[in-house]
C-alpha cells in the first residue's frame, strides 16, 4: 500500500509539473505580446512628441542644438536596448534558477498555484499602462512649457505655417536629426532595479515556506566523558617533578643479581665410592662457551678434506695393487707379451652384470666405458639403460661416476683439456651431455647390496626441444672441436680438480649421423644454475648449467652422394677434426674414402683420400686417428682389415697394409711413442705396429680367443711415459689394463725426425 501510495503521489506530482509549465509558457507568450505592445505605444508616443520638438526647434532656427539632441537620443536608444537585454536576461536567469526548485513547489497546494499564477499575466499590463500614461503627462507639460517660453507677438502667419510643415516632419523624423526631449533613462533604470527586486523578493519568499531545516541528522559538537581516578591523579600531580617508568615483576622468581662471582663447580671421582656415574667427571663451564663459525673456511676445509681422501684413496689402490701381484707381476695368463704389468677394474659390480662393453675411451688418466643394456632382461630398474661408467686408472676398485641413458648409445667423447664433461650421441638422433661437476645430491639414488650408488640422468639433451636443427638419423660420431685454448688445458689427474678451476666452459662440438648431415654446437656454461629449470631450454634439467646452443649445419656429402644415401648405398660413420685447424674436417665413409671438407671457406684439397687402387669399392671406414706429435699425418682403418696411413696434403696414402683378420674395431697412435700405433680387429687379434723396427708388418700380434676383446683404447700421457699401455674390454664384460714395457713407452732420441724422414720417402 505504501508503495502504491508513493507511485500516486509521484504520478500527481508530474502531472502538476507538466501542468504548471504549460501554464508557464503561456505567461511567457503573453509576456511577450504585451512587451511588444508596450514597446509599440512607446514609439507611437515618442514619435509624437518627436515631432512636435522637431518643430518648435525648426522654427526657432536651433539646428546645432537639433543635431545635439539627435545624437543624444541615439546613444540613450542603444542604452535603452541594453538595458532591455538585460532586463530579458536577468528574467531568463530567474527562471533557470526557479526551475531547480520546481521539485520542491510539489508539496504546495494546486489552487494556491493557480491563483498566484493568475495574477502573474495582470501585473506587467498594468504597469505598462502607468508608464504609457506618465509618458504622455511629460508630453503635455513639455509642450505647454515651449508654448509658453514662445513670444506672444509670434503672429498668426507663423501658426498657419507649422500646418504645412508638418507634412515635411515625416521625412525629417526618418533622418537622424538632434532635438531636446525628456530624459528616460534614469526612469527606465529604476524601473528595471524596481522589477528584478520584486521579482527577488517573491523568489525569496516562495522559498523560505519551502526550506526547512533538516533535523534528522544530529552531530556531537562536545563529547566531554567522566574522568577516572587515575585522570584525575595524573591530571593534579603527573606534571609535578616526575616520571611515570613501567617495569614487569615476577613475584615468584627467586633469582636475585648479587656482586659476587659464581663459583664455578665441577664433580670428580673419588675412590671410595664413586656416586657419580660419569666415565671422566664433567667438563668445566667454560668448555661451554660459544664457537664462531666460518662457513667459507669449512667449505674450502672440506674441499681439501675430500681431495686428500681421493689422494688416500689412490695411493691405497696402488699399494694394494703392488700387494696382491695385479699391477706389473700379474700372472702369465694374465700377462701379455707387451705388457710389463696389468690390472682389472672392478666390473663386478651387481648392476654391470651381464652387460657388454661397446666402446671404451681414455683421456690421460680418466676411462670411459660404455655398457650396453643386459643380455637378460627382468624387472631391474636399469636393465633397460645404457650406462656410462668414469674411472680412474688408480683408482679401479669402483667408477668414479655413473651416467644412464634411455636410449643405445653409438659413440661419445670427452671435453677438451679437463675431463668434466661428457657428451654422447645416440640411435635415435640425439645429442646428449652430462656435468661430471654436478653435486650427487641433486641425482637418482639407489642402494644395491647395501651400498648407495649414484646414477646421473643427462644434464642436456636434444630430445624433441631441436628438432628443427638435431639428427633424424643415429648418430655415428661426436668429436670436440679443437682449440688452442683446449689444448693448453692440462692436468695431472683432471678429475680432482676443482670446481671453480673448471667453471667457464665454452667450446665448439660437432656431431654427424649416417646421412652426412654434420651439426656444429656451442657449448656454454650458465654462471648460476636454476633448480626450477630453465623456462626458455626444456632441455636442459633442472639445476644444470651447461647447454647447447646449435650454431651451424653442413652436409659433408655432395648431391649424387646425398641421392645415393637417401637408397642406403651411401653412409658417414666417423668424424675427425685437423687437429691444427678446427676449420678442415675429415669422415669416413661406407665406400673406402675419407671426404676432406671445410666448416667454411674454399672447398678444401685434396677432396678424397682413398686406397693405392684407383676407384673406390664398397669398403667401411670404421677409424681415423691423427697422431699426436706429427698433426699432419692420420690413420685410417677399414672394414676389409685394411690399414692406410695419410698426409693430409696427398689424396694417395703413404703407406697400406693388409694384416689384419677381420674389420678394424679400434686404432689409436701411442701418447709417448711418435712411431708406435696399436690395431684391433674384429677377430680379436691384437697388433702393436712399429714404424722405426718395420713398416710392412706388426711387431706384436696378440689373438686373444677365450674372452674375445670387443674394444680397445690407448691410454698415457706424454710427461710420465712409464704408464702408458692400452685397455681392453672384453665380451664377458671384464676391462683390464695392459702396461708397456720400457721399450714401447719410452721414445727413442731422435724419433719424430725419423718418422717424418720416413714419411718423405
Amino acid at each position: 500500500d505504501e508503495r502504491r501510495h508513493r507511485g500516486g503521489e509521484s504520478t500527481e506530482r508530474r502531472r502538476r509539473e507538466l501542468e504548471r509549465r504549460d501554464r508557464r509558457n503561456d505567461i511567457e507568450k503573453r509576456e511577450e505580446r504585451d512587451r511588444r505592445e508596450r514597446d509599440r505605444a512607446l514609439e507611437g508616443a515618442r514619435y509624437t512628441y518627436d515631432s512636435r520638438q522637431t518643430f518648435l526647434c525648426f522654427k526657432s532656427g536651433h539646428n546645432e542644438e537639433h543635431r545635439r539632441q539627435r545624437e543624444e537620443k541615439e546613444r540613450r536608444r542603444e542604452d535603452r536596448d541594453q538595458q532591455v537585454e538585460g532586463e530579458e536576461q536577468v528574467e531568463q536567469e530567474y527562471e533557470d534558477d526557479f526551475e531547480e526548485y520546481e521539485e520542491d513547489f510539489e508539496e504546495m497546494e494546486e489552487s494556491e498555484n493557480e491563483g498566484e499564477e493568475k495574477k502573474e499575466p495582470q501585473h506587467p499590463r498594468a504597469r505598462w499602462k502607468k508608464e504609457i500614461e506618465a509618458i504622455q503627462r511629460a508630453m503635455d507639460e513639455e509642450n505647454s512649457r515651449v508654448e509658453s517660453a514662445q513670444s506672444p507677438q509670434m503672429s498668426k502667419d507663423q501658426e498657419d505655417e507649422r500646418k504645412p510643415s508638418r507634412a515635411s516632419e515625416k521625412s525629417q523624423t526618418q533622418a537622424p536629426h538632434r532635438r531636446s526631449f525628456i530624459d528616460f533613462v534614469a526612469a527606465k533604470q529604476r524601473e528595471v532595479s524596481r522589477k528584478v527586486t520584486a521579482k527577488q523578493k517573491k523568489r525569496s519568499a516562495e522559498l523560505l515556506r519551502l526550506i526547512d531545516l533538516d533535523f534528522s541528522v544530529a552531530f556531537s559538537v562536545l563529547d566531554l566523558p567522566p574522568v577516572n581516578q587515575y585522570d584525575m591523579y595524573i591530571r593534579s600531580f603527573g606534571t609535578a617533578n616526575t616520571r611515570q617508568a613501567y617495569t614487569q615483576c615476577n613475584e615468584d622468581n627467586v633469582d636475585r643479581d648479587v656482586q659476587t662471582e659464581e663459583t664455578e663447580i665441577s664433580q670428580r671421582w673419588t675412590q671410595h665410592p664413586p656416586e657419580h656415574g660419569g666415565a671422566c667427571g664433567e667438563a668445566p663451564n667454560k668448555a661451554h662457551s660459544e664457537i664462531d663459525f666460518d662457513s667459507q673456511r669449512l667449505t674450502s676445509f672440506l674441499q681439501s678434506a675430500s681431495q686428500g681422501y681421493k689422494v688416500m684413496v689412490v695411493l691405497l689402490e696402488e699399494e694394494q695393487a703392488e700387494r696382491e701381484s695385479l699391477r706389473r707381476h700379474g700372472s702369465p695368463a694374465d700377462t701379455m707379451s707387451f705388457s710389463d704389468g696389468s690390472s682389472r677394474l672392478n666390473t663386478g659390480i651387481p648392476f654391470l652384470h651381464g652387460r657388454g662393453v661397446s666402446q671404451v675411451l681414455a683421456q690421460r688418466n680418466t676411462l670411459m666405458t660404455v655398457h650396453v643394456p643386459a643380455a637378460s632382461h627382468s624387472d631391474a630398474l636399469l636393465d633397460d639403460c645404457t650406462l656410462i661408467c668414469i674411472w680412474n686408472i688408480w683408482e679401479p676398485s669402483r667408477p668414479q661416476k655413473v651416467l644412464v641413458y634411455e636410449s643405445e648409445v653409438r659413440c661419445c667423447c670427452f671435453s677438451p683439456g679437463k675431463a668434466t664433461l661428457v657428451f654422447a650421441g645416440t640411435s635415435v638422433g640425439s645429442v646428449v651431455l652430462w656435468d661430471l661437476r654436478e653435486c650427487a645430491s641433486d641425482h637418482y639414488r639407489l642402494t644395491i647390496e647395501e651400498e648407495e650408488w649414484t646414477f646421473r640422468q643427462p644434464t642436456f639433451s636434444t630430445d624433441a626441444v631441436m628438432a628443427s636443427s638435431g639428427h633424424f638419423s643415429p648418430v655415428t660420431s661426436i668429436e670436440a672441436v679443437p682449440s688452442a685454448a683446449a689444448g693448453e688445458l692440462r692436468s695431472e689427474v683432471p678429475l680432482l680438480a676443482s670446481q671453480e678451476e673448471s667453471s667457464g666452459l665454452s667450446f665448439q662440438l660437432a656431431s654427424l649421423d649416417e646421412t652426412g648431415l654434420l651439426n656444429i654446437w656451442v657449448v656454454l656454461e650458465d654462471l648460476k644454475a636454476n633448480q626450477a629449470g630453465s623456462p626458455s631450454d626444456l632441455g636442459l634439467r633442472p639445476g644444470g648449467k651447461v647447454r647447447l646452443l646449435h650454431s651451424s649445419s653442413i652436409l659433408t656429402v655432395d648431391r649424387s652422394s646425398r641421392d645415393a644415401a637417401t637408397t642406403g648405398f651411401f653412409q658417414t660413420l666417423h668424424l675427425k677434426f685437423l687437429p691444427t685447424d678446427s676449420n678442415h674436417f675429415f669422415t669416413g665413409t661406407n665406400m673406402g674414402l675419407v671426404n676432406h671438407g671445410t666448416s667454411h671457406g674454399l672447398k678444401a684439397t685434396p677432396r678424397f683420400y682413398r686406397f693405392q687402387e684407383v676407384g673406390a669399392r664398397p669398403v667401411d671406414v670404421t677409424q681415423i686417428h691423427f697422431s699426436p706429435f706429427k698433426q699432419h699425418l692420420f690413420l685410417v682403418g677399414c672394414g676389409d682389415g685394411s690399414v692406410r696411413l695419410h698426409e693430409v696434403r696427398n689424396e694417395q696414402p703413404v703407406a697400406e697394409w693388409r694384416s689384419s683378420r677381420g674389420p678394424v674395431v679400434a686404432l689409436q697412435w701411442s701418447h709417448t711413442r711418435p712411431g708406435l700405433f696399436c690395431v684391433l680387429d674384429a677377430a680379436s687379434n691384437f697388433y702393436i705396429w712399429d714404424l722405426l723396427k718395420s713398416t710392412t708388418q706388426p711387431v706384436i700380434t696378440e689373438k686373444i680367443h677365450s674372452d674375445r676383446v670387443t674394444a680397445m683404447a690407448a691410454f698415457g700421457d706424454s710427461g710420465q711415459n712409464l704408464y702408458s699401455g692400452v685397455v681392453l674390454a672384453h665380451q664377458s664384460g671384464t676391462i683390464e689394463l695392459q702396461y708397456f714395457t720400457a721399450g714401447f713407452s719410452t721414445p727413442s732420441p731422435a724419433e719424430v725426425e725419423k718418422l717424418e724422414s720416413m714419411v718423405n720417402q
